[in-house]
């Protein structure tokens, strides 16, 4: 899948920039400026982006309204687009437009792909998008959720395995768990369900309906209600077909036809075609005598018993007392005896079913713990590999003396049905395992351990940050990290070390740095340079990509303070060269 880049950011009326695009590479861009210049708008414009809080203080002197837009370059299939999707969103040309507008008076708008969306939607994207690493704003990995999901990619197979048992147990779990919740707090109701089945099934077996039954005594019932008039017409009709043995001089149409027929054939011989019609007043002749005879038939056979009528009228009151209630026809009603008589079988057996999930809950329950108690083990083994390599880094960047551990630990369940046994002891577990995890920081000898967030300052967090990040690349799937202050406090070596790092953090994720040093701007793969007009805002031409000299210029500046220091630019070739080389 191809991994989202953020590829260019458009920033209107916010703060002391006018208008002006941010172009990013997608590997490791520097944003470099004089003090004061607009560097920071670039995290504060990404924070917008990402559903930070709207401030109207933002807001350009004299403008309307502030505004950023973004440009993402994701993939269909990704987690960010499908959530996206599923707000109305729509990618343009293989790309996730998002933007974000704050008024003067404090409103604020978002839009992603095109749709507009609640700001909230901004920060759910974010989580699978961008970390951010400032002063006063960071996000991500330190969250204990998201610093648990990092540890367990970088163990690796060792927490993978046991923890897809794991979520198979746990989900397994929870569907037992719903259905023996349901068969013990509905059970009243299962027994009047019960009750009202057993009536109706009863009911029906004792009427012992026959499929098709009803349709068949509506007929036979129509039938005897009018026996007289259908035996009245059948002889009327018969009479008129084939005579009236009482009227010897009537006439009927059998002897009227056998009279037309005996006409034709008197001399059909001449012509082929009265030949034929006389066939044909042949086949009415047999015709009319079959009906005649059936009308007779018919006639004598018709039953006028009034029992009979009764007791069909009586067995069909019997039959539309069963379709009132189970169903529009007889073969409704047999088809709901049919679904009846199993939906009864499955609620008489409850407490056989009852008892066996039972029996399967607990025993989930305890291969939970010791899954539990796996995932503990190899989350401690990899929480102290990863400690002490974060540790290692911290070395080198101007934090020697800083210790970095993982606390891993569990919380009692307050009663012991609400929880699994896990050392000995009750604990409170969720599709993860029971485990929670946090990153903690000793930023001097003595110091007590405390959350990465409370133990380092602003600076030296966001170092503590970029050594956590380098360690976890790879197995942490976010695809564009931004730095702000990542070198404050540090220079020389420490802050090569911090270049280096970043441009190995930019192999595999997009990474933004806002700096000051030359030292880590040189390792960058795209410099941008944020300058004022000499009215004191940024304009589109106010943030330009550095190359070749205009590099060297810049980095010479940022060494000396002069940009056209001989020693500086000298310096800063070699910073260049030496970056490059490293890379």
């Amino acid at each position: 899948m191809v991994v989202p880049v953020l590829e260019e950011m458009r920033i209107r009326s916010l703060g002391v920039i006018e208008d002006a695009v941010v172009e990013l590479s997608p590997g490791f861009t520097a944003v470099t400026g004089e003090t004061g210049a607009g560097k920071t708008m670039v995290v504060t414009s990404l924070g917008l982006l990402l559903g930070g809080r709207a401030d109207p203080a933002l807001v350009r002197i004299g403008a309307k309204a502030a505004s950023v837009e973004g440009r993402v370059t994701i993939a269909p299939g990704h987690r960010a687009t499908v959530r996206a999707e599923e707000a109305g969103a729509e990618l343009d040309d293989g790309a996730l437009l998002i933007s974000r507008t704050v008024s003067a008076e404090g409103r604020s708008r978002a839009f992603v792909g095109g749709r507009g969306v609640p700001v909230g939607l901004l920060g759910e994207l974010a989580d699978d998008l961008v970390a951010v690493h400032g002063q006063t704003d960071q996000q991500g990995l330190l969250r204990p959720a998201r610093q648990r999901e990092a540890l367990d990619r970088y163990a690796g197979e060792a927490v993978a395995v046991p923890l897809e048992k794991y979520g198979s147990a746990y989900r397994r779990l929870r569907e037992v768990a719903a259905e023996l919740d349901e068969l013990t707090t509905r059970a009243r109701e299962r027994a009047q369900e019960a009750d009202l089945l057993r009536f109706g099934i009863e009911e029906v077996s004792a009427a012992e309906p026959l499929a098709g039954e009803d349709t068949e005594l509506a007929a036979e019932a129509a039938r005897l209600g009018h026996a007289e008039a259908l035996a009245s017409a059948a002889a009327l009709a018969h009479a008129a077909l084939a005579g009236n043995p009482e009227d010897p001089e009537g006439v009927d149409a059998t002897t009227l036809v056998a009279g037309a027929q005996r006409a034709v054939d008197a001399v059909s011989a001449h012509d082929p075609e009265l030949a034929g019609l006389a066939g044909r007043l042949g086949e009415i002749g047999i015709l009319l005598g079959d009906v005649a005879g059936e009308l007779a038939g018919y006639a004598d056979n018709l039953d006028a018993d009034p029992l009979r009528l009764a007791a069909v009228e009586e067995r069909r009151s019997v039959l539309a007392a069963l379709t009132r209630k189970y169903g529009t026809d007889i073969d409704d009603v047999l088809a709901w005896a049919e679904q009846s008589v199993a939906r009864l079988g499955e609620l008489e057996g409850d407490d056989e079913r009852i008892e066996g999930l039972t029996a399967e809950r607990d025993a989930l329950r305890a291969e939970l713990g010791a899954l539990a108690q796996d995932l503990t083990d190899a989350r401690t083994e990899a929480a102290d590999r990863f400690a002490a390599a974060v540790t290692a880094e911290l070395a080198e960047l101007a934090m020697p003396h800083a210790r970095v551990g993982v606390a891993i630990r569990q919380t009692e369940a307050a009663e012991p049905e609400a929880g699994i046994e896990v050392g000995g002891r009750p604990v409170v577990f969720g599709p993860s395992g029971a485990d929670e995890v946090e990153l903690q920081l000793a930023p001097h000898p003595g110091s007590p351990a405390r959350p990465i967030a409370k133990g380092a300052s602003g600076g030296e967090l966001s170092r503590v940050m970029l050594a956590v990040e380098v360690v976890f690349a790879g197995s942490d799937p976010v695809p564009t990290y931004l730095f702000d202050e990542v070198d404050a406090g540090v220079g020389g070596k420490a802050a090569v070390e911090v270049g280096r790092r970043l441009a190995r953090l930019a192999r595999t994720a997009q990474v933004v740095v806002v700096t000051h040093l030359p030292q880590v701007a040189a390792f960058a793969d795209r410099q941008l340079l944020v300058e004022k007009t000499n009215d004191g805002s940024v304009t589109r031409s106010g943030v330009t990509v550095l190359e070749g000299e205009a590099r060297v210029k810049e980095l010479s500046r940022m060494l000396a303070g002069l940009e056209d220091s001989e020693l500086g630019r000298a310096h800063a070739e070699e910073l260049l060269a030496a970056a490059r080389a490293a890379r």
